[in-house]
C-alpha cells in the first residue's frame, strides 16, 4: 500500500508544468469575476478615484474564484455588491436555486448522492428503477469584505443551503470570519482540498471526498506568493461504532489538529500535502475504563493545467481513523471499530482512497470532465463476510454557461461495491442539473 502512495504522490510531482498562457478555465473565471454590479451606499467618489477603487474591488472579486477552500459547486459572487465611497467595505447577498434530477437502474440507492457504499447488495425488486429530482444545495450567503486601520483586511462569510428533510429544509453550511491569515468559524477544514475535487452533477462527488465543515481556527499565511502553509485547531465529530454493551462512546475533549503546505506555480494551479492528528475517545464497559485512542490521516492533492484547455485533478489519502472527514465511509461509523478477539476494545482501521479527474474545455463556458475514484476498508482484524471491502466510482459529464449566471449540466455515474466475501454489485445513475445564480 505504501507503495502504491509513493507511486501516487510521484505522479502528483510529475503533474507541475509551469506555461505562460492562460488556460481557459482562468478565461472563465475571469468572466465571471466581472459579472457584478457596484452600488455606492453613501455616494459616490470622484472619477479617478473610483476607478482606483473599482480595479481594487475586481481583484476582490477575481481572489474570491481562487479561494484555497472553493469547490467547484460553489456558488458565484453575489451580482450586486454594496460598497462605501471609500471603497474600505464591500457587502453582498448572493445564492443560487439550483435544481437536479436523477435516474437509478439496477438497484436504486436510497439518497440522493451516490454513493458505492450505498448500492443495495441485495436489491428490493421493487426498487430496481428510481427517479427523483432535490433542489438539495439551492442557497443563500453573504459575504463582506473590508479594511480597517486597526486589523487589517478581513472577511465576513454565511451561508446556508437547503439540503436537510427531504432537501428543503435551510441548513446552515458555513460560518466564518477571516482576519489577514487567520480563519475564526465553521468553515472546510484544513484536512480538504475542495479545489482539487473534480466537477460533478451529482452531490456526493468522488467516494474518496474528504469535506468535512467544522468549527476551527486557523493560521494560514503566503510566503512569496508561491508559498501557502496552514495549520488550525479544529473541533472533532468522531464516528465510533459502540455496541452499547461492551462499548460506549466517550465526550471529546482533545481538539483535533491539521496542517498542510502548499506549493503554487500559478492562478488555480498547486501542489498540496496535508495531515490531520485526532484523538478518539471510548469507554471499555467490560473492564470499566475509558480509553484514547490516536487516530490520523495524510493527504496528497494537485490540480494543474499543463496545456491551456486541460485540467488535471489528483488526490490520494491514507491513515488510520479518520474514516469520518468524508469519502464512502462517512457513510457509517469507521473511526474506530470492535476488535472481535477481545470484547470491549475497539481500535482505529486503515483506509486509503484516491482519485483521478481530467477535465476539457472546448471554450470557456463549455467542458466535459471524468473522473475515477476508489476507497478501500484495511482492517487489522477478522471481519464480517457482509462487510464493505472498496468501493469505485467513476463519472462523465458535460458543463454548459450558456452566460455567467446560468449553468447547466448532464452526467452518468457508475459505482460498484465489493464485500469482503467477495460478493459485489454495481449501481448507475444518470443525472442532470440546471443553476441560477444571482
Amino acid at each position: 500500500m505504501k507503495s502504491r502512495l509513493i507511486a501516487f504522490i510521484t505522479l502528483l510531482l510529475g503533474c507541475i508544468t509551469s506555461v505562460s498562457a492562460q488556460s481557459l478555465v482562468d478565461d472563465q473565471i475571469d468572466s465571471l469575476s466581472r459579472n457584478h454590479k457596484f452600488i455606492y451606499i453613501d455616494g459616490k467618489p470622484d472619477a479617478a478615484a473610483m476607478k482606483t477603487e473599482l480595479d481594487s474591488l475586481s481583484m476582490v472579486m477575481l481572489n474570491f474564484y481562487y479561494d484555497q477552500f472553493r469547490n467547484f459547486s460553489d456558488p458565484n459572487v453575489p451580482y450586486f455588491m454594496f460598497v462605501s465611497k471609500d471603497a474600505n467595505l464591500a457587502m453582498g447577498l448572493g445564492g443560487a436555486v439550483r435544481m437536479r434530477a436523477y435516474y437509478d437502474w439496477d438497484g436504486a440507492q436510497p439518497s440522493p448522492g451516490f454513493a458505492p457504499y450505498l448500492i443495495p447488495m441485495n436489491p428490493d425488486p421493487a426498487s430496481m428503477k428510481h427517479f427523483a429530482t432535490t433542489p438539495s444545495g439551492t442557497c443563500l450567503f453573504f459575504r463582506v469584505v473590508g479594511v480597517h486601520k486597526l486589523v487589517g483586511e478581513y472577511q465576513l462569510y454565511v451561508e446556508a443551503n437547503f439540503n436537510g428533510y427531504q432537501g428543503r429544509d435551510l441548513h446552515l453550511k458555513k460560518a466564518y470570519a477571516i482576519i489577514n491569515n487567520v480563519t475564526v468559524g465553521y468553515a472546510s477544514s484544513t484536512f480538504s482540498d475542495p479545489a482539487a475535487v473534480p466537477p460533478t452533477v451529482d452531490a456526493q462527488g468522488p467516494n474518496n471526498k474528504l469535506s468535512a465543515t467544522s468549527t476551527l481556527i486557523r493560521y494560514m499565511p503566503t510566503i512569496k506568493d508561491r508559498w501557502v502553509l496552514a495549520v488550525s485547531a479544529e473541533t472533532p465529530a468522531t464516528a465510533i461504532a459502540v455496541d452499547g454493551v461492551n462499548t460506549k462512546k466517550a465526550d471529546s475533549w482533545i481538539p483535533d489538529w491539521a496542517a498542510f503546505a502548499q506549493y503554487q506555480w500559478g492562478k488555480g494551479q498547486h501542489i498540496r500535502f496535508s495531515g490531520i492528528v485526532r484523538t478518539l475517545s471510548y469507554r471499555d464497559l467490560v473492564s470499566e475504563k475509558n480509553h484514547n485512542i490516536a487516530g490520523w490521516g495524510v493527504m496528497a492533492s494537485s490540480v494543474s493545467h499543463p496545456i491551456s484547455p486541460l485540467t488535471l485533478y489528483l488526490t490520494a489519502s491514507y491513515g488510520k481513523g479518520y474514516a469520518g472527514c468524508g469519502g464512502d465511509l462517512a457513510c457509517s461509523n469507521y473511526d474506530l471499530v470492535g476488535n472481535p478477539d477481545k470484547p470491549g476494545e475497539l481500535y482505529a482501521p486503515a483506509s486509503f482512497g484516491w482519485c483521478a479527474g481530467v477535465q476539457y474545455n472546448f471554450r470557456p463556458n463549455l467542458f466535459v470532465s471524468a473522473n475515477v475514484s476508489q476507497t478501500r476498508y484495511l482492517p487489522q482484524h477478522d471481519v464480517a463476510p457482509d462487510e464493505y471491502k472498496y468501493g469505485i466510482a467513476s463519472a462523465v459529464n458535460i458543463f454548459w454557461n450558456p452566460t455567467p449566471r446560468v449553468q447547466f449540466g448532464a452526467e452518468y455515474d457508475f459505482g460498484m461495491r465489493r464485500n469482503f466475501s467477495g460478493h459485489h454489485r454495481s449501481g448507475q445513475r444518470v443525472g442532470a442539473m440546471c443553476q441560477f445564480s444571482f
